[in-house]
């Protein structure tokens, strides 16, 4: 467990980075940025994929999830950095509460997965997201009243929910295709879509929300 939360630490040194220098920049920089993970992901998904309904499906999808990410970023900064924080945490959170408290596991699909990792990576997500809505916008919480403060602990479960279950979809993938990772790009993390499983999955969630609302 320590080599490999040493590599995944290195990796997401130089990823988070990277990646929150192309989101702040926005314009013409995040579009380059996101069209090149795109490509990325796509021929992932391809090498992955078997049959050929999945892969023209996948494909389809990740043009609606990349565009969403887009349209999200351009409705602004503080919205689409709340969505990339709480996937993030909840990453970290389910990695780390899985580890080390363990547990029973919670499905077969993706073996690795606990109810622990699960708790873990929905409460620091509320607890991060808390503290950077707190300090920067107050956007849900600007009057610090129960329903302000219920209404943003359900937004937050809801978008690191939809986040694990997008895990889950791709790890069905991979299992399917008898492979561990999407790829080797990142080490210690896999692939890109190993990353970002979570994300391609909450951004049209969330746009689709937002629609509605």
């Amino acid at each position: 467990m320590k080599k490999e939360l040493q590599k995944r630490l290195l990796s997401s040194i130089i990823i988070i980075p990277i990646s929150l220098f192309f989101i702040i920049k926005g314009s013409i920089f995040f579009i380059l940025f996101i069209t090149i993970l795109f490509l990325i992901a796509c021929l992932e998904w391809l090498k992955m994929s078997k049959r050929l309904d999945f892969k023209i499906f996948g494909i389809i999808f990740l043009l609606l999830s990349f565009y969403s990410v887009y349209l999200i970023r351009d409705r602004g900064l503080f919205e689409f950095l709340m969505i990339f924080i709480i996937c993030i945490t909840t990453d970290i959170g389910g990695y780390i509460f899985g580890k080390t408290f363990k547990g029973p596991k919670l499905i077969k699909i993706s073996p690795n997965k606990t109810y622990s990792g699960v708790v873990g990576g929905l409460l620091m997500s509320v607890v991060v997201a808390y503290l950077f809505d707190a300090k920067y916008e107050n956007y849900f919480l600007e009057n610090h009243n129960f329903f302000n403060n219920l209404f943003f602990i359900i937004t937050v479960f809801s978008i690191s929910s939809v986040s694990q279950v997008g895990d889950l979809i791709i790890s069905y993938f991979k299992r399917a295709s008898n492979i561990k990772d999407t790829g080797n790009l990142f080490p210690g993390h896999g692939g890109l879509l190993d990353r970002i499983d979570g994300m391609i999955f909450t951004f049209p969630f969330v746009y689709l929300i937002l629609k509605i609302l």
